[in-house]
């Protein structure tokens, strides 16, 4: 089992602009010690017009990551391909991936939150078929071996070339969130990795998995579990006081979320709520052995407050017990 990270910076604006500024310093800084632990990846969110401080330019952020590291994985959790010319980001992103030495992993999406589509006059109901256009010219603008047109019902491009090309051949490696069984079986089917939300429950998650893996297998697609990847809130508690206090952030977290994306939440009551990480070390190395028996091979913590010492402690007290016991199985 590997581990990274997911979510962005989450800035507070002040008149002067200096709390976002602070805001990418510390997150920057999070990110180049989440490296030096031996944290693997870092996933980076998109999302717009959220009064929230949520970070918007993913690619953007990600590049000044690619020059502040050496090895982590910069990818991002999601693109939201309705909202972007695929010509532009294909150049943007093999950019990237050419700056930081072959380490993206460009993860797309549909979108799902109304107000981001109304914000960008576009039709929720086009989103599956701006996506699918998208990332067919994306993928052709990766994979043609010279100048490729393009006509759709989006986009039309004539006898163009991107440069520069992505480092990584034939391209950088795709990740599609997904949560229907549908879009899992889609996601197996056409060639990408799956990414899983921070809400489903060790059950479910496990359960998507399994629909991954069958749909791999009818294909003829060769499965690892490096081609799962989990997102999970991290909240260390290791007293009542702050098993009680990390309940009412996970309840408050869990309702931003639903406020965010459709206008209301659904909470579970935080004794069954067993999607995050929350507890003990101890009790965290047992959910993490779960989800790792069914077949998560990537964990992103999502730490909103990018707190250093949780995931110095999480270095140092969980992740040995599951890279060890990987170890001794190889």
């Amino acid at each position: 089992m590997r581990f990274g990270l997911f979510g962005g910076a989450r800035t507070q604006r002040r008149d002067d602009g200096s709390g976002d500024s602070q805001a990418y310093d510390d997150f920057i800084n999070y990110v180049v010690e989440a490296e030096r632990l031996g944290f693997r990846s870092v996933f980076l969110v998109e999302h717009h017009f959220t009064g929230v401080g949520q970070l918007s330019a993913s690619l953007t952020l990600l590049a000044y990551l690619a020059a502040r590291t050496r090895s982590i994985r910069l990818g991002t959790a999601v693109v939201v391909l309705p909202w972007h010319n695929p010509v532009l980001l294909a150049e943007q992103a093999a950019t990237l991936d050419l700056l930081s030495g072959g380490r993206l992993d460009l993860g797309v999406g549909k979108g799902y939150r109304a107000s981001e589509f109304a914000g960008f006059r576009i039709a929720m109901d086009e989103a599956t078929e701006r996506f699918d256009e998208a990332i067919e010219v994306i993928r052709k603008a990766w994979t043609s071996p010279g100048r490729f047109s393009h006509r759709g019902k989006r986009w039309s491009f004539d006898d163009i070339v991107v440069e520069p090309a992505p480092l990584q051949r034939p391209h950088p490696p795709l990740w599609l969130a997904a949560g229907s069984p549908d879009s899992i079986r889609r996601a197996a089917r056409e060639g990408y990795n799956l990414l899983l939300d921070q809400l489903g429950s060790v059950a479910l998650t496990i359960e998507r998995v399994a629909l991954f893996r069958e749909e791999c297998a009818r294909i003829g697609r060769p499965y690892d579990s490096s081609m799962i990847a989990a997102a999970r809130a991290l909240q260390i508690a290791r007293n009542d006081a702050e098993r009680q206090a990390a309940y009412e952030t996970r309840a408050r977290v869990v309702r931003t979320i639903g406020d965010l994306a459709r206008g209301g939440g659904k909470l579970v009551a935080p004794e069954e709520d067993d999607a995050p990480l929350l507890g003990t070390p101890a009790e965290i190395v047992t959910r993490l052995r779960i989800l790792r028996d069914g077949g998560v091979g990537n964990v992103l913590l999502v730490d909103p407050g990018a707190n250093v010492a949780s995931l110095r402690a999480f270095a140092a007290e969980i992740m040995p017990s599951l890279t060890e016991e990987r170890a001794a199985a190889d």
